[in-house]
């Protein structure tokens, strides 16, 4: 009897916990690595790090002054949808359905069932099989839960958002310790440039910013947090500021206890970190970094499942992943979406493959998005957002992600190429079906076809039935006559 939609629960510990959560998850456990190997030294890495820091906050600033002028949830779709308009925002879910976050969600599934089954194996690796059918495991009891509850998928991002807090603190207090003893021997010639590339560093900057990813996530459920206008701000700003430290520290820590060498050579650095400051906790931190891996799923379904949701209910996505559970109160058709392409990904997929594969049109994408807070202020200068920030902000941040972006083709040309194909085969689709719109002709001509087929069309068969039925009649009294005659 009640109208369905989706409820406002998500509060401003919910709002914080959802961010924490989704920023703290697989990439500060694997990301290391990928930022080590493109920037070339201790010392860049550091610098990235920091750096993917600052231009994270920048593009949380930018969407907390979106998500206080734009009321929809959605994300960059809608952002993009609102300021630039239909092509670029179809473009976008196109490439964000096909590419973007199946990817990202096997790159994190992957993750999870790496570190999941690490302790088993200690010192081996985990076979490939096993690590690829724990990650679907994984994957699909988050979806399972997201499709069962929108109550306890909050319940449990704010639990899990703990766990990864108290994971990152196991690496950050003995790392900190050593440090403090003295152990700075790793940290000799930091920062060395012969083994700087410049051609790696968008590389460098992917791998940091995916470990990042996340500070958006507050934009997705708009509709759904109380108080927007002062909770989005408020947990944008806490929650980066609290992960910058956390990574700092957290990398520091790494670089104590491991060499540049053991960083490169390890496919989960914090297992590696743990069997050399803490052989007490081998079986215990792996566990923790796979929960934080299952909260960062759990964002990802949470959030994307919202952003179909919108696109369905504005008509570039069909009508069927707009529908809402009408007990649950959960967008069941657009959670459900995404489980064959996930599954496929992790199946054939490769952890560092996928991160550059994804980044690509990501970041592409939420450039546009920040772009289009300019536009969008430049056309509306007299809407007065609660919360707005200076316009330097935004413009960085945008030539910065476009510039990444730019030279990742120089980087890693296969993989930037085909995300950037995956991007571009969104245009037929979107003049095909979505914008398709007929001449003032063809619209007459439908027109007076329609007419027809209405309203002269039954009429015509009508007097044609009458005229045959009648001719039928005269047809069978005379055959009648004929044969009494006979």
């Amino acid at each position: 009897e009640e109208a369905i939609f989706l409820r406002k629960k998500i509060t401003l510990l919910r709002a914080f916990s959802l961010l924490i959560g989704s920023m703290v998850g697989s990439g500060i456990f694997i990301s290391p690595k990928g930022v080590l190997e493109n920037s070339g030294s201790v010392g860049f890495s550091l610098v990235v790090w920091f750096s993917c820091g600052l231009l994270s906050m920048f593009g949380a600033l930018c969407y907390a002054e979106l998500g206080t002028r734009i009321t929809k949830s959605g994300g960059h779709y809608i952002y993009i949808l609102e300021t630039l308009g239909p092509l670029p925002s179809f473009l976008f879910l196109w490439a964000e359905f096909f590419a973007i976050r199946p990817a990202n969600s096997a790159v994190v599934s992957l993750a999870f069932g790496r570190y999941m089954l690490e302790p088993f194996f200690a010192p081996c690796a985990a076979p490939v099989p096993a690590v690829k059918l724990v990650s679907l495991l994984g994957y699909y009891t988050v979806l399972t839960l997201n499709s069962w509850s929108v109550t306890w998928s909050a319940r449990l991002q704010t639990a899990l958002s703990v766990v990864k807090l108290l994971a990152l603190a196991l690496i950050i207090v003995p790392g900190m310790m050593l440090l403090a003893q003295g152990h700075t021997e790793n940290f000799q010639d930091a920062f060395d440039r012969q083994s700087l590339v410049l051609d790696k560093l968008p590389l460098a900057f992917y791998a940091g910013m995916f470990a990042y990813s996340g500070w958006f996530q507050t934009s997705f459920v708009r509709e759904e947090l109380v108080k927007p206008e002062r909770n989005i701000p408020l947990a944008v700003i806490v929650s980066v500021i609290t992960v910058i430290v956390g990574y700092m520290l957290t990398n520091v820590s790494y670089y104590t206890v491991l060499g540049t060498q053991d960083v490169l050579a390890s496919p989960a650095v914090a297992v590696s970190f743990v069997q050399r400051a803490f052989r007490s906790l081998i079986s215990v931190l792996p566990v923790l970094v796979a929960l934080s891996c299952f909260g960062t799923m759990n964002g990802g379904i949470f959030t994307f499942s919202r952003t179909l949701f919108v696109a369905s209910r504005e008509g570039q996505w069909p009508p069927l992943f707009s529908m809402i559970h009408i007990r649950r109160h959960t967008p069941l058709p657009a959670v459900m979406l995404m489980f064959p392409l996930v599954t496929a990904m992790v199946c054939i997929g490769d952890i560092y493959h996928l991160l550059n594969f994804f980044s690509f049109s990501r970041w592409l994408f939420i450039g546009l998005a920040t772009l289009g807070l300019i536009v969008h202020r430049h056309r509306h200068p007299e809407l007065r957002s609660p919360f707005k920030v200076p316009l330097f902000v935004p413009v960085s941040f945008t030539i910065i992600c476009l510039f990444t972006v730019a030279m990742s083709f120089y980087s890693d040309p296969v993989n930037i190429s085909i995300g950037f194909t995956m991007v571009l085969s969104g245009f037929p689709v979107y003049y095909l079906i979505i914008h398709r719109q007929m001449s003032d002709r063809c619209r007459n001509l439908f027109s007076v076809s329609q007419d027809f087929l209405w309203t002269k069309l039954p009429s015509f068969f009508s007097t044609l039935s009458d005229y045959l039925t009648h001719k039928l009649q005269l047809l069978l009294e005379v055959v009648q006559q004929e044969i009494k005659t006979y």
